[in-house]
């Protein structure tokens, strides 16, 4: 059950008690031993990094309660203690080699540890635990480990037993002359430190399990071993993890005529008589860290990244290395150090540092950047808007963070641009903080309120679609009927952003009223509506546990549809069977009916598309993409779509969307434009979502005037959506080792990435091509580490991967059917993983051993439909070899 082993002897006198009871004039003579072992999950213990105290234990009886057996104080003492590898190592590699235990520990310390405490033991259980008050709290934790096993239950059942783990679920079994307790840490009671990431995928798995052995002997218990094991697992790659073990071994060496019992009828008398300097304490554990003394100062440690912060560099594993280590530092600094890089900055490097101080999440580091920042002055655009995507990104957002972006967004905002992205933050930010229960944090209530009353107070569409947006990252229920509202009565670009944030919800939330509107939408039951939103809205429909019948009326209404909207959801219904989604039986069933399912319907031509596929599947997480794209009946693109999904067995990620949209386009070309889009203005821009926030949308051009400038002054050049570095998983723990010592666990993800787009037409070769890039550089950082004041042991390990994927798409609208082509393609992948474990003195005086593979990931091009492919061939064998000029 336990390998560890962990022993102790009692005599208990049958019949008297029901608990172990010591006997009267003796010392009880022990040896015990704590042991540390961290490692990778998977690995053996004889290598893993950790380390052994060792020492002497008396125990002797010195009071029993004259009216109860069962109540007695029992003193225990420390002595000879040892400090030692828990693993052979050659003296060069041994960090004890040649120091004394007083070296190691400190002259005060051991002493510390080494002065005796007393217990009060009530039918087995620790009523009390006597120590001295001002005793160092690491040094007390051992002490609380050492007290906490002799707690024992003689009869098998459950109870709630207080420790230094806290208070927790104990389950008792006794079968003859054995006792197994197991304590389910899960339970246990204590004041926890740390925080995990919003998302599962980006987050990590802990197990833990405790189990204690103690073995009796002619009515006496002869040893105990106790062992505790930590298991980390980082949910996206569960390869990727480290474990803690922590045993005990309290054994009986040898029983001696000790000292005679201390006379008296109360428990207080009797602590007072042994030694007034005794207080009674919790057996609880107490908060013990040691501090750094070699540690760099926030200046120092910035000075030694800031080289890899530049904005060229941020492409590489380094930048989001040097990111995730600024954060730590951040972490521990005050207000005044970080306003001190802050304002010492230069323009190129300031972007960097605003992002990596707002994902700190500190109420220092959250004061410093608001005091800087400031929002009335224009001209520091850029730094606003990446404080604001930083603070929609927050892994652990607080009510205090909402709060001062409320605000901000009610004071006196000098861009409009930055007072949209503040609202829409404001959105994912309520969002992040009601899925941790936080909806009715005064903050949330007042951040909920302010955006649906100026929603509905707003006259211009730009104010509209701003809280829209903030309502598509919201996803509040209360939200679903006004933008069910604006989905069917707004005019397009509205209706079409309500629609897309209906799209958002899980469709647990879309109730029967939400699939009747979206149906009337689809079908155009009141009024006609534009192509992009009856698509959304068939979408949704088809998302949402459809009914026989609303699948049937969406297939009867393909061949009556425009040329390209046919063709689209054709193409829809077919990525829907071929992928396997939920409501893909539902579509085979309606099939089977010839009225539905029929050659005229089914052999429409066109050039739009949709299309899902894998990027990877793997044991922990899979991630598909989809793309999809609508064109007019002239064969100008009128919208695209691209996604990636992160998905487990019970959590999804929608890691990115890239929506490019354009309309009104058909004038250039001297088309006419579909039916319900003839008085469009000419319009293209791009909006996406990175990580579950939606950003702000980016416009290319607005109006006939802006589109024509702009194609004759057009360099080809893409337009950035996001460029920053984001912390993505941000997990920290802090573990009560039963056996004293503190652990901590901390996993950092940090992400360098780049996303742009752009659109460009050729007049003359009658072409247009979209391109979306995404560049991305991600680094995780796990750092496993047991801390005993005077010695650290741990593990580091490090993943780093740096990938890029480019979706284009070529139109030639000089013939009819059009030639679209579209490409999706993932470079080459650098990925390297490194694990190093350690032990350390404060000294400075340490042993590592570092381990490393780095490997290539092969590129690729997805495989889209076989379709695709076909037209690819025919676009590229059709183009010109001359002048390939844009304007």
């Amino acid at each position: 059950l336990v390998s560890s082993k962990t022993l102790f002897v009692f005599a208990f006198q049958t019949g008297h008690t029901t608990g172990p009871s010591l006997n009267n004039d003796k010392l009880y003579k022990f040896a015990y031993s704590a042991e540390v072992y961290v490692d990778q999950v998977k690995a053996s213990l004889q290598k893993s990094a950790g380390y052994r105290i060792s020492s002497g234990v008396d125990v002797n009886l010195l009071w029993r309660n004259p009216d109860n057996d069962d109540d007695q104080l029992i003193k225990v003492t420390i002595r000879d203690v040892q400090v030692e590898n828990v693993n052979e190592r050659p003296a060069a590699k041994n960090i004890f080699k040649g120091k004394s235990t007083e070296k190691i520990i400190g002259k005060e310390y051991l002493a510390a540890l080494q002065r005796p405490i007393v217990l009060e033991l009530v039918r087995g259980k620790v009523k009390n635990f006597y120590s001295y008050e001002n005793e160092p709290g690491f040094t007390q934790n051992i002490k609380r480990g050492l007290a906490s096993l002799f707690q024992l239950q003689l009869h098998s059942g459950t109870a709630r037993e207080v420790d230094i783990s806290g208070n927790c679920n104990t389950t008792y079994n006794v079968r003859q002359d054995q006792v197994t307790k197991i304590k389910a840490l899960d339970s246990c009671e204590i004041e926890k430190q740390g925080f995990t990431s919003h998302n599962q995928i980006l987050d990590v798995t802990t197990k833990a399990t405790s189990a204690t052995i103690y073995v009796l002997e002619d009515s006496f218990i002869k040893s105990i071993k106790a062992e505790e094991n930590y298991v980390f697992l980082l949910n996206s790659r569960r390869k990727t993890g480290a474990k803690i073990v922590s045993k005990q071994r309290l054994e009986l060496k040898s029983v001696q005529a000790g000292p005679g019992l201390i006379a008296g009828k109360q428990v207080a008398s009797v602590i007072k008589t042994l030694d007034s300097s005794y207080v009674a304490v919790t057996l609880v554990a107490e908060p013990a860290k040691s501090e750094c003394k070699k540690c760099p100062s926030l200046s120092e440690h910035w000075q030694s990244i800031r080289e890899y912060m530049y904005p060229e560099k941020l492409s590489k594993a380094e930048a989001a290395r040097s990111f995730l280590s600024f954060i730590q530092n951040i972490r521990k600094a005050t207000k005044e150090e970080i306003l001190q890089i802050i304002r010492s900055e230069n323009k190129e490097l300031l972007p960097q540092v605003v992002d990596a101080v707002t994902s700190a999440q500190t109420p220092e580091s959250l004061e410093a950047i608001l005091e800087f920042l400031d929002f009335k002055d224009a001209s520091t655009f850029t730094l606003q808007e990446r404080f604001l995507y930083a603070c929609g990104f927050a892994s652990h957002p607080s009510e205090m963070l909402l709060q001062s972006l409320t605000a901000t967004f009610k004071g006196d905002v000098a861009n409009e641009e930055i007072r949209e992205t503040l609202v829409i933050v404001m959105g994912a930010l309520i969002r992040k903080l009601c899925e941790r229960d936080g909806c009715k944090l005064p903050a949330v209530v007042e951040a909920k309120r302010l955006i649906l009353n100026r929603l509905e107070k707003a006259k211009k569409d730009d104010n509209v679609r701003m809280y829209l947006l903030a309502l598509k990252n919201a996803l509040l229920p209360e939200a679903i009927p006004v933008l069910l509202m604006y989905a069917e009565s707004g005019e397009g670009p509205i209706s079409n952003l309500a629609a897309t944030a209906l799209q958002r919800y899980d469709p647990s939330f879309l109730t029967k009223e939400v699939k009747e509107t979206m149906n009337r939408i689809y079908h155009q039951n009141r009024k006609v509506h534009e192509k992009t939103v009856r698509t959304t809205a068939a979408a949704i429909v088809l998302n949402s546990n459809p009914s026989y019948m609303e699948v049937k009326n969406i297939l009867l209404s393909i061949g009556e549809l425009s040329l390209e909207m046919n063709k689209y959801m054709l193409s829809m219904i077919q990525d829907i069977l071929h992928f396997e989604m939920p409501s893909s039986k539902t579509i085979r069933q309606v099939l089977k009916d010839m009225r539905a399912y029929n050659y005229d319907r089914f052999s429409k031509t066109g050039s739009s598309s949709a299309y899902s596929g894998y990027i990877t599947r793997g044991p922990d997480v899979s991630s598909t993409y989809s793309l999809d794209i609508l064109y007019s009946g002239s064969g100008i693109l009128r919208r695209s779509n691209m996604n990636i999904h992160v998905f487990d067995r019970n959590a999804e990620l929608h890691a990115s969307q890239v929506v490019i949209e354009a309309q009104g386009l058909e004038s250039i070309i001297a088309a006419t434009p579909d039916e319900g889009e003839e008085n469009l203005d000419s319009f293209a821009g791009m909006s996406a979502i990175l990580f579950d926030v939606q950003l702000r949308p980016v416009t290319f051009f607005q109006g006939y005037g802006d589109l024509m400038s702009k194609m004759l002054s057009a360099t080809g050049d893409p337009i950035n959506v996001v460029k920053g570095l984001i912390l993505l998983t941000d997990h920290s723990q802090e573990i009560q080792l039963q056996s004293g010592p503190r652990a901590s666990m901390e996993f950092l993800g940090g992400l360098a990435i780049d996303i742009s787009g752009g659109m460009e037409f050729s007049l003359w070769y009658r072409e247009s091509k979209t391109n979306v890039k995404n560049r991305v550089t991600m680094f995780i950082a796990g750092n496993t580490e047991v801390d005993s004041f005077f010695v650290k042991t741990g593990m580091e390990t490090t993943l780093e991967v740096e990938t890029a994927l480019d979706f284009i798409s070529t139109v030639q609208f000089s013939q009819y059917p059009f030639l679209v082509c579209m490409q999706m393609d993932r470079v080459e992948s650098p990925f390297r993983r490194y694990v190093t474990k350690y032990e350390s003195l404060p000294s400075g005086r340490r042993y590592t051993a570092k381990r490393g593979k780095a490997e290539l990931l092969a590129g690729n091009e997805f495989p889209l439909h076989q379709e695709n492919s076909n037209m690819c061939r025919k676009v590229f064998g059709a183009k010109s070899d001359s002048s390939s000029s844009w304007f």
